[in-house]
């Protein structure tokens, strides 16, 4: 077998061929210094396989890929209506190999195969065939009004190559985040995966060159962050920089896209409040509090890790809480259909929570659930007993810094003022949430809360068709529903003189 392909068997038993290469103008190749990076199964820490890693010379060669194919008529003067039929076809071959990218995303990540299978593949596909459906449909306008002797109108054309770079809590996901609108617009795509899971994006490139796509449309690339991410950022032949991650790596990211100043998007940290009014159905807080920070092992940007419970039923609420934690947080083996918790993606991510453990045992918050590693799964892997601290003061360090683990603040308010001050307390504005039964001040408090989204008795569950994106720290711009369209498009002005006069 060629070095670019390796037979792997998964911990299920699933056997498939893993890509080793980075996928430039629909071939697998080598890369220039043949340097790799080995993704670890964080569930036993054992290798699964070493990919290529792209350095600054691999990125030039996939943009100029990229460059080639968005000038190329074949593409550039695509039908959009083809397009679309492109991306359908896509999400009809990843809906083929589902089981396949499913096991590969668990493998890799260490989230639990059931999310794998239904929750992250079905929102791939479903994102993918909701731009698919869009391709067509996106349209420029006649401005009236101007005088009888112009015509003006605008149209919207592609930003052209589009470098995007994807985070490694929901791989694939993020990946069709932000392929589906680009290439539903006639943009090209150079992506880079994040270093720590790199297998699943590489599987997606067998079925981008299945579907159909022209060679360079769709260029992905595996490489560390600071070699392949910094060149793409800095490259004077890409439009337009798109990325999920860390707000420190989202503000150097903005520095270097300054070089020819490109379009950004940028989806960066939170520290989500959620606020639980004494009015509020108990049972619905407690449920949605927990998927809020504790899904996907709480490594979820828009996860309500600070929980603001107002003190009439603070105490009842931190029961229920801590009962409903224990009966359904169930840490184990991924690929085991009753877990709801896997191990954390990285050695280094699990020992950065076991240090906030430590910070807010330090600075005197009360712990009481978890708070250490668990070690009742063969004894390896990255794997925190989720965790809960109580009495937690607004300048502790756990409640104000991103933990990015299944990790829970807790703290009790006395009026709905105080409870919107609190919440809004942070540098960032990505998500939050509040539970109450007054419908009034719902809406209320929903429009004071400094966020780009709000969730009302519900938490974090976001829908492909409704922008997502934050304030402040939180980012710039927005992805998914029309508004993700606005992000890989201009707005060209035409004014035609229909006179003769000046």
């Amino acid at each position: 077998m060629s070095d670019l392909f390796v037979e792997l068997t998964a911990p299920n038993g699933r056997k498939y061929k893993q890509p080793r290469g980075l996928f430039i103008n629909n071939e697998f190749v080598a890369s220039k210094s043949g340097e790799t990076i080995t993704s670890i199964n964080p569930s036993d820490e054992s290798e699964i396989a070493s990919v290529y890693a792209a350095g600054p010379e691999d990125v030039d060669v996939a943009v100029a890929a990229a460059r080639k194919a968005f000038k190329d008529p074949s593409w550039r003067d695509m039908d959009a209506t083809t397009r679309g039929d492109l991306l359908f076809k896509l999400a009809s071959l990843i809906e083929e190999h589902r089981e396949t990218l499913a096991t590969i995303e668990t493998w890799d990540n260490g989230k639990p195969y059931s999310v794998s299978l239904s929750d992250d593949l079905g929102e791939v596909i479903g994102t993918i065939k909701y731009y698919a459906g869009w391709a067509d449909k996106v349209h420029g306008q006649v401005i009236g009004g101007t005088s009888v002797m112009k015509l003006a109108y605008t149209i919207r054309e592609p930003v052209g190559v589009c470098a995007q770079i994807i985070p490694w809590n929901f791989p694939l996901a993020m990946a069709a985040w932000k392929l589906g609108p680009a290439l539903a617009t006639g943009n090209t795509v150079v992506m880079k995966a994040a270093e720590q899971t790199p297998l699943s994006i590489l599987y997606l490139g067998n079925l981008i060159k299945e579907a159909g796509f022209p060679p360079g449309v769709v260029n992905l690339l595996n490489g560390e962050g600071r070699k392949a991410g910094a060149a793409l950022a800095q490259h004077l032949d890409v439009d337009k920089i798109a990325f999920t991650g860390s707000t420190a790596t989202g503000k150097e990211i903005m520095k270097m896209a300054a070089v020819n100043m490109k379009n950004i998007t940028l989806e960066t940290g939170g520290k989500s409040p959620l606020v639980v009014f004494d009015d509020c159905d108990l049972d619905q807080a407690v449920k949605w509090s927990h998927i809020g920070i504790m899904y996907n092992q709480g490594q979820v940007c828009t996860a309500t890790s600070r929980i603001l419970v107002q003190e009439g039923i603070y105490d009842k609420f931190v029961e229920a809480f801590k009962e409903h934690v224990s009966k359904t947080s169930v840490v184990g083996d991924p690929f085991k259909e009753d877990t709801f918790q896997g191990p954390q993606v990285t050695k280094a991510q699990f020992e950065r929570v076991l240090s906030y453990i430590e910070s807010g045992k330090s600075e005197g918050a009360k712990l009481v659930a978890g708070g250490e590693a668990y070690k009742d799964v063969g004894g390896k892997g990255f794997f925190i007993s989720p965790t809960i601290f109580i009495d937690v003061k607004d300048n502790m360090k756990i409640y104000r810094e991103e933990v990015f683990g299944p990790f829970v603040a807790i703290s009790s308010f006395k009026t709905e003022d105080e409870a919107i001050e609190r919440a809004n307390d942070t540098t960032y504005g990505l998500g939050a949430a509040l539970f109450t039964q007054d419908i009034t001040k719902a809406h209320r408090v929903a429009r004071l809360i400094e966020a780009g989204m709000v969730w009302i008795n519900s938490s974090n569950d976001s829908d492909i068709r409704v922008p997502f994106g934050g304030v402040k720290q939180s980012g710039i711009g927005r992805e998914l529903g029309e508004a993700g369209l606005e992000a890989y498009t201009n707005k060209k002005s035409i004014h035609v003189n229909l006179g003769t006069k000046l």
